[in-house]
């Protein structure tokens, strides 16, 4: 009786986990899309130089997450068949959506620098 209740848990896992990896897989795609839009040739040195700083460190870090969970989603790509190995491609699956997550909130951290400095500066 236990096998079956850990078969069904695993099982469960699995398709929890497909359903996180198209998650994160839209994450990455609106966040590029996202800062292809916001990007401009470069950032305005008319800014203080701690906004500056701030911004580009913003940006850094979302270009750093972005590629983390895109490092993480490739390597799920392909499903594992030992249990062992099943456990191990659900938590990259998760650590990559934890990752997109963060991508975001440092483009929406950044997105809201822009808005309170044309806010303060205007």
């Amino acid at each position: 009786m236990l096998k079956n209740h850990l078969r069904r848990d695993l099982q469960w896992l699995k398709r929890q986990a497909r359903k996180d990896r198209r998650i994160t897989a839209v994450l990455l795609a609106g966040v590029l899309g996202a800062w292809f839009r916001q990007f401009t040739p470069g950032l305005d040195p008319g800014q203080p130089p701690v906004l500056l700083a701030l911004s580009t460190a913003l940006i850094m870090g979302s270009g750093a997450a972005w590629l983390v969970s895109a490092y993480f989603v490739t390597r799920s790509l392909r499903a594992r068949r030992e249990p062992a190995e099943e456990l191990r491609w659900i938590s990259r699956i998760s650590r990559g959506k934890e990752w997109a997550f963060c991508s975001l909130s440092a483009y929406a951290a950044w997105h809201l620098l822009q808005f309170l400095t044309a806010l303060l500066l205007a």
